[in-house]
C-alpha cells in the first residue's frame, strides 16, 4: 500500500481503531435508495468507498472485485429456461386447472377418455406459449451482444485504442466522441472545450430531450490523457441508484477536489454540441446507475388475461359445486339402494359368474362418491376450454406480424417501423382510453407550428399555409440556416416584412411584438414561480 497517499493512510487508520476487517467483494449498494444530495463530501464511510485510479485499471481492481461492463438484460439462460418458463407460464388459473384435469385422468379408477388425449392440448399450448417466450427472449440476447460488443477509445499504452464494451474496466480512461453513447458511469477529466464543459442527452435515462451540462474540474481541463501523463485517484461512494446524486474527491498532483452529480456522465446518456469528453471510468456493468434502476424484463399480462383469470377462478367454484351436487345424488342414489348393488345391472359389488361371488372394483360408499366427484370433474372440464388459449395465442401472433409489416407505422425520420417487444399486451393497445403528457413537448417534440391567427378581425392561414425552406442568410456576421421546413401565410409573411406602412402591417407588426412579450412575461412568472417553490 503506498503510505504517500491520504485515502489509504485514513482507511488503514480506521481499520486500526474499529478492528474491521475490509472486505475483498463488494457489489451492489447498501444505501441505494438514499438521497445523498444533501450530504458532504467528506462523509463517504470507509464501508461505502472504493478507490479508482486514474488509468490504472489492474491496482484499481487489485484490492475489490469491481464489476465487469457486461450487461444482460434477457430473462433466461439454456439451463433455466425450461424450469423458469414454466413456473411463469402456470400463473396462469386456467394452466393450473388444465393440469389437474391431465393428471386426474391418468388414475385407472377415474379415467374418462384416454390418457394420452388429456395431455396433448394441455402440452401444446404449453409449447407454443414456450417458443413465442423463447423468440422474445433471444431477441433480448442478440441486442445484449450487439450492446456488449460495440466500440470505444480506451487509454492504452498512452494511446487511444478502439475497444470492446464488455471489456472495459474500472480505472481507465475513455474518449467519447460527439453523438456516441457513453459505455458505463465515467468521471469527467476534460473536453474538447476550453471551459470544460460537456452538453449531454439524458432521454434514455429519464426521458427528458433537453441538453444538460456537465464539468471538467479546471484542474484536470489541461491534462489530455495521451498528450500528457495523468495519474490521480478517486475516492467515490459504492453503486446506488440515484441518478442525480454522486459523490466524491479526486486527488490530482497533490490536491483534493469534490465531485458532485455535475461532473459524471452516466451510462446510456449521449454527447452532444461536444466533439469529444475524456473521463475515467468509475462504476461499469450492472453497478451503473443505470443498470441498477433497471428492473429487468418483466412478465407482462395484459388486461383481458388478467380478467381471464378471475373469470376461470368463478367457473372453477362453479364447477366445484357442480361436481359437489353430483356427487350428493349419488350419495342418496347408493344409500337408498344399499341392499341391492350385489344385483344391480352395470354396478354389482360382486360376481356370481364362477360359483363363490368375488368382489368387483368395489372401494366402499365413501370412496366412491369422492371418485364419482373426481370424475364429474372430468367429464365437465369442458366448460373451462382449452383450446380458447390456444386461439389466444395464435391470434398474437398473427397480430403481431401484421402490425409489425404494416407500412402506415413507418416513421420516415428514423427510418424504423413498428417493433412488437412482447406479445402478450398486443389487445391492450385496443383498450386505451386516454393518454397523459408530462408536458406538451413530450406529444408536440418540441416544435411550434403555426397554424392560424385572427388579427384586427382577419383570418389569416385559413388554409393558405404553405411549407418552405429559406435558404441561409447572413445575419451579424453569422450565417444562420433554418434546420426544418416551416408552415407560413403568404399574405402575413409579406406584411410582417413591409414594416409599417399601411393599417394592416402596424396591426401585424403590433401583434407580432405583443405576442413576443407575453411570451417573455409567461416565462419569468414560470421561472419566479419555481424559485418561489424552491426557496420554501
Amino acid at each position: 500500500m503506498d503510505s504517500q497517499n491520504p485515502f489509504e493512510e485514513e482507511i488503514s487508520l480506521n481499520q486500526r481503531k474499529g478492528g474491521n476487517s475490509v472486505r475483498e467483494v463488494r457489489h451492489g449498494s447498501r444505501g441505494g435508495d438514499i438521497e445523498l444530495l444533501g450530504l458532504s463530501q467528506k462523509e463517504i464511510g470507509d464501508d461505502d468507498a472504493r478507490l479508482v485510479y486514474l488509468n490504472d485499471p489492474v491496482k484499481s481492481n487489485e484490492r475489490y472485485e469491481f464489476a465487469g461492463n457486461s450487461i444482460r438484460t434477457s430473462k433466461y439462460s439454456v439451463f433455466s429456461f425450461l424450469p423458469r418458463n414454466l413456473f411463469r407460464q402456470f400463473h396462469r388459473v386456467a394452466y393450473i386447472y388444465f393440469l389437474i384435469i391431465a393428471v386426474l385422468n391418468q388414475l385407472p379408477q377415474l379415467a374418462v377418455f384416454g390418457r394420452g388425449a388429456s395431455i396433448m392440448p394441455l402440452a401444446f399450448v404449453l409449447s407454443v406459449t414456450a417458443v413465442k417466450d423463447a423468440y422474445e427472449d433471444w431477441r433480448r440476447h442478440r441486442s445484449d451482444r450487439v450492446e456488449n460488443n460495440r466500440l470505444a477509445w480506451v487509454l492504452v499504452d498512452d494511446e487511444f485504442r478502439q475497444k470492446k464494451w464488455k471489456d472495459i474496466q474500472v480505472g481507465e480512461i475513455l474518449k467519447i466522441q460527439a453523438n456516441e453513447t457513453f459505455p458505463c458511469d465515467i468521471v469527467l477529466l476534460s473536453t474538447s472545450e476550453p471551459t470544460g464543459v460537456a452538453f449531454v442527452q439524458t432521454v434514455n435515462l429519464d426521458g427528458e430531450s433537453n441538453l444538460k451540462t456537465r464539468y471538467a474540474k479546471q484542474e484536470t481541463i489541461s491534462k489530455i490523457p495521451g498528450e500528457e501523463m495523468i495519474n490521480g485517484l478517486i475516492k467515490c461512494e459504492r453503486p446506488n441508484r440515484n441518478i442525480y446524486g454522486f459523490q466524491a474527491n479526486m486527488e490530482v498532483d497533490g490536491k483534493r477536489l469534490s465531485l458532485g452529480p455535475s461532473n459524471i456522465l452516466l451510462r446510456g446518456c449521449e454527447l452532444k454540441n461536444t466533439a469529444w469528453a475524456i473521463g475515467v471510468a468509475v462504476y461499469c456493468g450492472r453497478e451503473t446507475k443505470a443498470m441498477l434502476n433497471s428492473s429487468g424484463a418483466p412478465s407482462k399480462r395484459s388486461q383481458l388475461e388478467t380478467h381471464m383469470n378471475f373469470e376461470t377462478i368463478i367457473l372453477s367454484l362453479f364447477l366445484i359445486f357442480l361436481c359437489s351436487v353430483v356427487s350428493i345424488c349419488a350419495a342418496v342414489w347408493l344409500r337408498r339402494r344399499k341392499d341391492e348393488l350385489d344385483i344391480l345391472p352395470f354396478y354389482r359389488r360382486k360376481d356370481f359368474a364362477h360359483g363363490a361371488p368375488q368382489n368387483f372394483n368395489y372401494y366402499g360408499w365413501g370412496l366412491e362418491i369422492f371418485f364419482t366427484f373426481l370424475m364429474s370433474v372430468i367429464v365437465f372440464q369442458i366448460m373451462i376450454p382449452i383450446s380458447l388459449y390456444i386461439s389466444m395465442e395464435l391470434v398474437r401472433v398473427g397480430q403481431a406480424y401484421f402490425m409489425i409489416r404494416d407500412m402506415l407505422l413507418y416513421d420516415e425520420g428514423s427510418n424504423s417501423r413498428f417493433q412488437c417487444r412482447s406479445l402478450n399486451i398486443n389487445e391492450d393497445l385496443g383498450q386505451i382510453k386516454y393518454v397523459f403528457s408530462d408536458k406538451t413537448g413530450t406529444l408536440t417534440e418540441n416544435k411550434m407550428e403555426f397554424q392560424r391567427a385572427s388579427i384586427w378581425g382577419v383570418d389569416y392561414s385559413d388554409g393558405r399555409t404553405v411549407s418552405r425552406n429559406d435558404p441561409a442568410q447572413a445575419v451579424d456576421g453569422k450565417i444562420l440556416q433554418p434546420k426544418m421546413e416551416v408552415k407560413v401565410d403568404p399574405q402575413l409573411l409579406e406584411l410582417s416584412r413591409s414594416g409599417k406602412d399601411t393599417k394592416g402591417a402596424k396591426h401585424v407588426h403590433d401583434f407580432l411584438i405583443s405576442s413576443l412579450h407575453w411570451q417573455h412575461v409567461t416565462q419569468s412568472c414560470l421561472l419566479l414561480s419555481m424559485t418561489h417553490l424552491i426557496l420554501q
